[in-house]
């Protein structure tokens, strides 16, 4: 393994690719948000399907059927339920985002990953403190 911090890159470069980075990073949380809503939906369209037999057994029929009729199993946005919505996400924007980030990275780093953080820990760390050590690949 090479020294992640790359000296050889400019400050610069290195500060567009760690802001790309961080950029992914929030990508990242918000598809794990977009995957909380999914399954938090559907969660809720199961409760909902026990909340219209327990109508139906109380003889609230009619309200029972409405429920059933307009709202079990309904869209959550115009023609998608939430799987739809997640694999839209997926497919245009969380894989094309993570293939920049990747260009970035190989075109700029070598495909190394975090230079930015790299660079910090180097200059954070205390030398030849344990538990500071630069790394498994380097020496002090």
């Amino acid at each position: 393994m090479t020294d992640r911090s790359r000296p050889d890159l400019d400050d610069d470069t290195v500060t567009a690719l760690g802001t790309l980075s961080e950029a992914l990073e929030t990508v990242e949380q918000a598809r794990g948000l977009l995957y909380g809503f999914h399954q938090l939906t559907g969660k809720a369209d199961l409760l909902l399907q026990d909340a219209v037999q327990q109508f139906r057994d109380a003889g609230h029929t009619q309200l029972a059927d409405d429920l059933e009729r307009d709202l079990v199993g309904r869209n959550v946005i115009a023609d998608r339920w939430t799987f739809q919505v997640v694999e839209d996400y997926d497919a245009h924007y969380w894989t094309t985002f993570r293939a920049f980030d990747q260009r970035a990275r190989d075109e700029h780093a070598g495909g190394d990953r975090h230079v930015l953080e790299a660079r910090m820990k180097q200059r954070e760390r205390t030398a030849g403190h344990p538990r500071h050590e630069a790394g498994p690949a380097l020496s002090d």
